[in-house]
């Protein structure tokens, strides 16, 4: 991926910014994202004054953004040129815990990474950074407790889709089914029966001054780093109801898909937080991309009693045979037609993502015989109930 947009990249350079804890901490979201936001200024600084004094010095070098701009060309495929996290991971900047950020083993999970792009490699004098021989995240779950969608499995698995559509409502995708909804409403008075005006009225926020999370909780409650683990240690009760209480206690909306796990782990563990159905936006351009999507899309609570193996045909502008098994609430994928299905699907590629993206329907590419199906048509309901989208 890097070599695609910097052919001439040799060495990366990893480094982390830490946020200042507390802010991080406010429920109040608004005290939360600007420190978010200033952090993220700071690690493009921090990584352009480096650029300009590598150029100085004779040395090729560029920095990424933090964050955004990323190349939306791409989009909902691979929009970054480089993915700090694993970057990170291998120089020894930290470890990712449970909840997927990466962890310093000082500074904890509150940080902020960049990554420098040069065109020279190490020299034999050079020690080039290593991946740490521990993990910082002591497994405390206190992310697991915190998180308003249960994206974060006390098991440690991760529902990225719930997390997604809640935290990155304003980001993306989110924003792009918002403008949909505009689209659809037909009238002011129509519209404001689906939006509240606080809900209109927070993304001019996020356009006009950086898009703000929902939640990023997991990141508040961490305890793990030297700097930071303290407090806990010290008292573990006192850290949870000073710490991790007032998230779990906040009322507030949170955005998840319909049929999404996160409905159910909200309405049981947060009676009190109210719940608003959207779509997550994601909608793929290509049937590599549907199959790259599925882990996750995957809604482990949805798949509960179904065993069932899929082969998966896709002809036309796009070739592609992948199978897709289901059981035991996982989900496994292979390349080729492996096995026996249950079900299998020759479908024309334009048809099949037409479909996925609302613009066909189902029955008339059925008819017109632009998809087809061998097996228990039901288990393709099934199959849908497990990556709603």
């Amino acid at each position: 991926h890097i070599l695609r947009h910097i052919p001439w990249a040799k060495t990366l350079i990893s480094f982390v910014v830490r946020m200042n804890r507390e802010p991080i901490r406010s429920t109040a979201r608004s005290i939360a994202n600007n420190e978010f936001h200033e952090t993220g200024h700071e690690v493009n600084n921090i990584a352009r004054r480096a650029v300009r004094a590598l150029e100085s010095a004779g040395v090729r070098a560029l920095a990424p953004s933090m964050a955004f701009p990323m190349e939306m060309d791409n989009w909902p495929e691979r929009p970054w040129v480089v993915a700090h996290k694993p970057v990170a991971e291998a120089a020894g900047m930290g470890v990712m815990g449970i909840h997927r950020i990466v962890i310093h083993p000082r500074f904890g999970s509150a940080i902020l990474l960049g990554t420098i792009v040069i065109g020279a490699g190490l020299t034999d004098e050079d020690e080039p950074g290593r991946p740490l021989d521990f993990n910082p995240c002591f497994e405390c779950r206190l992310c697991v407790a915190a998180c308003p969608t249960g994206a974060i499995k006390p098991d440690g698995a991760f529902d990225f889709a719930s997390c997604y559509t809640h935290n990155y409502r304003e980001f993306m995708s989110g924003f792009a089914d918002w403008v949909e909804t505009i689209a659809d409403a037909g009238s002011a008075r129509k519209y404001r029966r689906r939006v509240e005006d606080r809900e209109t009225v927070s993304m001019w926020q996020s356009l006009g001054f950086g898009p703000n999370y929902k939640a990023a909780y997991c990141v508040a409650v961490c305890p793990a780093g030297e700097d930071v683990i303290g407090p806990f240690k010290e008292d573990k009760k006192k850290f949870i109801a000073d710490v991790v209480r007032p998230f779990q206690d906040k009322a507030e909306t949170v955005y998840a898909v319909k049929g999404s796990d996160a409905i159910a782990h909200v309405e049981k563990r947060f009676p009190h937080k109210a719940v608003k159905t959207v779509s997550s936006g994601l909608r793929p351009n290509t049937v590599r991309g549907f199959i790259e999507f599925l882990p996750h899309l995957f809604q482990k609570g949805a798949a509960d009693g179904l065993d069932a193996t899929y082969h998966f045909t896709f002809t036309g502008r796009e070739s592609l045979e992948a199978t897709v098994r289901i059981a035991d609430g996982a989900l496994t994928i292979e390349d080729g037609l492996v096995g026996k299905p249950n079900l299998r699907m020759i479908a024309d590629t334009d048809a099949w993502l037409g479909f996925l993206r609302g613009d066909k329907g189902l029955v008339g590419s059925l008819l017109r015989r632009k998809i087809r199906l061998g097996g228990d048509p039901r288990l393709l309901l099934r199959f849908g109930a497990c990556f709603p989208a």
